[in-house]
């Protein structure tokens, strides 16, 4: 049985994939708004990971995309600066911190 493939699904899974060794002295609020799916935002704090719906009061950074291109990136499919040079990711506020998101996941592919 093939199951769809949601950006909430692969996002929900998120701290199940978190690399808590490369969150060592890291306090940060990843939001993720994605144009054609609800929005949810990664907090990671004391290396621990969590994931919310919704918005974030105060994000260090914020990432805008579409649902399909967001899995794509968490799924090592499209790499992050690549759909950022090519306009199909924005990113608001600290810039250099969402550099840092691919290397707090590991890469294995979602089902």
């Amino acid at each position: 049985m093939n199951q769809e493939i949601t950006a909430a699904k692969v996002i929900q899974k998120l701290p199940e994939r978190f690399v808590k060794e490369n969150a060592t002295d890291l306090c940060a609020v990843f939001q993720l708004l994605l144009d054609d799916d609800s929005d949810f935002y990664i907090d990671i704090n004391e290396e621990r990971c969590k994931v919310h719906a919704g918005e974030h009061p105060d994000p260090n950074v914020t990432l805008i995309t579409s649902a399909a291109t967001m899995v794509r990136i968490i799924n090592g499919e499209t790499d992050g600066m690549s759909a950022f040079m090519t306009g199909k990711l924005r990113a608001e506020g600290n810039v250099m911190l969402a550099t840092k998101l691919g290397k707090l996941f590991s890469r294995k592919k979602q089902v």
